[in-house]
């Protein structure tokens, strides 16, 4: 039986049920939210992952204090069942769609109530579409906005309320990535993969940049936007040529500072913390996203974070946290992600994960 209560709803996009999403055994349907205090002490963030042909789900809640990243993760087989956003101790509510989201966390020493309102509407990404060869590797489409958070986080028994004015991001992407067990053919092949993505918190004004690109540094997808708080769908400013100057920690392939130019526009970022995206199951090998655990499985990690190696594959990813400061002086907050893979000319970076 293929029916689920997805079906109930008018948001069929073939004659199969919404438990059958077309034929890639590699689709994905996620949630991701990041979240960090005006003075950037308190950072947490959130993924939760649903890949209809494996029948798995998977959920990470983090939060970082006093040095420690406390990671909360959990998987469970999908049982077709989409619509169910619920994973072991984490939970999902969608309070109104494109616009409010409340998650929900209680297990293992690690409990949170958190509620996100976006700032303006989210804006669509370009698609990613990304190919070795004949071979699509990504295939997806992304919602990103910016907004405000309510609520409280707590970690072994301390609770800790979010100071009023925290921010920060969320997206939704759906499509084609590599998921759950490797493929060995694939592996063959030296890796190269570069990203960057900057969401930032301005006061009256989000800012959104990202940049894929080859190992010479060309760009296959990249793009800014500003979006007006309250804005609407056809108020945002696209900028189709955007350039970041990265520098990056000495030995690692951490970004260290950033600044961002585009249409007149230029964005000093000063990283202040680092967040480790394996937390999320990114790059992770045990927890990374679509693995099969079986029936239901959680467990908490604390990551050390200055005692983090940069060279270890699974730590390459990252999210710095930032001050971020425009050309009139104007500050504001906002998050530096990069992943760096294999060569990237720009950077001279050279080999799977040499600094």
């Amino acid at each position: 039986m293929a029916l689920s209560r997805g079906d109930d709803y008018p948001i069929h996009q073939t004659p199969d049920p919404v438990a059958y999403a077309g034929t890639d055994r590699n689709f994905y349907d996620r949630y991701f939210f990041n979240g960090y205090s005006p003075d950037g002490a308190t950072f947490f963030a959130v993924a939760f992952g649903v890949y209809p042909h494996l029948d798995v789900a998977d959920a990470h809640f983090c939060v970082v204090r006093d040095g420690v990243q406390h990671c909360l993760h959990a998987s469970r087989k999908l049982g077709m069942e989409r619509m169910e956003l619920t994973c072991g101790p984490i939970r999902i509510e969608v309070i109104e769609p494109l616009q409010s989201l409340r998650v929900i966390v209680d297990g293992e020493g690690i409990a949170a109530d958190l509620t996100f309102a976006g700032r303006a509407f989210p804006i669509e990404e370009p698609r990613f579409t990304w190919r070795i060869g004949p071979r699509t590797i990504m295939d997806y489409t992304r919602l990103t906005q910016n907004g405000h958070y309510t609520g409280w986080i707590e970690v072994d028994g301390l609770r800790e309320g979010l100071a009023p004015g925290s921010a920060g991001t969320r997206d939704r992407s759906w499509g084609v990535r590599p998921i759950g067990a490797g493929d060995p053919q694939f592996a063959r092949t030296m890796p190269q993969f570069f990203w960057q993505w900057t969401p930032i918190n301005l006061p009256g004004r989000s800012l959104f940049y990202h940049l894929n690109a080859h190992a010479d540094g060309t760009p296959w997808n990249t793009r800014a936007v500003i979006a007006p708080d309250h804005c609407g769908p056809g108020s945002l400013t696209e900028y189709h040529a955007p350039r970041m100057a990265t520098g990056l920690a000495a030995g690692t392939r951490w970004p260290n500072s950033g600044v961002l130019e585009f249409g007149g526009e230029r964005l000093v970022l000063e990283p202040i913390s680092r967040f480790q995206m394996r937390g999320l199951g990114y790059t992770s090998p045990r927890w990374g996203h679509g693995l099969d655990h079986g029936i239901l499985e959680v467990e908490r990690e604390d990551i050390n974070l200055a005692a983090a190696e940069p060279a270890r594959p699974d730590n390459l990813h990252v999210q710095m946290l930032c001050r971020v400061t425009d050309q009139h002086g104007e500050t504001g907050m906002g998050v530096f992600e990069q992943l760096a893979i294999g060569d990237y000319a720009p950077l001279g970076l050279k080999g799977l994960t040499d600094a």
